[in-house]
């Protein structure tokens, strides 16, 4: 479980997990990953080349059939990240590591560099293909998809989220 009400959607050997700081309260509330309104996870992901179409919020599990998944770092649902305390990853490392190293996807992309940060305890880190790999998986660091993020645009986002899509079709 990726919270309360809010399942992990995994499965082994998948291309790419994409890993959330945490559940947004309504997210956790729906029983859906990336629920509101505001966030533009999904419109991001089919403009990427991930799905073939925008997947509704409701949908999630659907996600499985493109060969991507969703966790989220800490399971504690929250109205903002900047909620959780640094304890609260540190509580979370060693059995977010495990889950993904049990299920072995190719690629696990953060979404926002603080809880790849908070994880790794990597003081400085870079936005898209890390040299370590975490659990196994190639490590992937993207913008946060939140509609509280406006620092990246509908377009930014794009491409960030386009550039590991290329990347996961060159690995094979």
């Amino acid at each position: 479980m990726a919270g309360e009400g809010l399942e992990d959607i995994l499965a082994p050997g998948l291309s790419v997990v994409f890993c959330g700081i945490n559940p947004g309260l309504l997210a956790a509330a729906q029983g859906h990953h990336f629920a509101g309104r505001g966030n533009r996870f999904w419109r991001t992901l089919h403009l990427a080349g991930f799905t073939p179409h925008e997947v509704p919020a409701e949908d999630d599990r659907s996600l499985l059939q493109f060969g991507c998944g969703l966790t989220a770092v800490v399971e504690r649902p929250t109205a903002r990240a900047d909620q959780l305390a640094a304890q609260e990853f540190a509580a979370a490392a060693l059995s977010f590591e495990q889950k993904i190293s049990r299920h072995a996807p190719r690629f696990v992309a953060f979404l926002g560099k603080a809880a790849y940060a908070a994880l790794t305890g990597q003081k400085v880190v870079a936005w898209g293909s890390q040299a370590k790999t975490f659990g196994g998986a190639h490590v992937w660091v993207l913008p946060n998809p939140s509609g509280r993020n406006r620092a990246f645009s509908l377009k930014q986002l794009v491409a960030a989220y386009r550039e590991l899509h290329e990347a996961l079709i060159a690995s094979g």
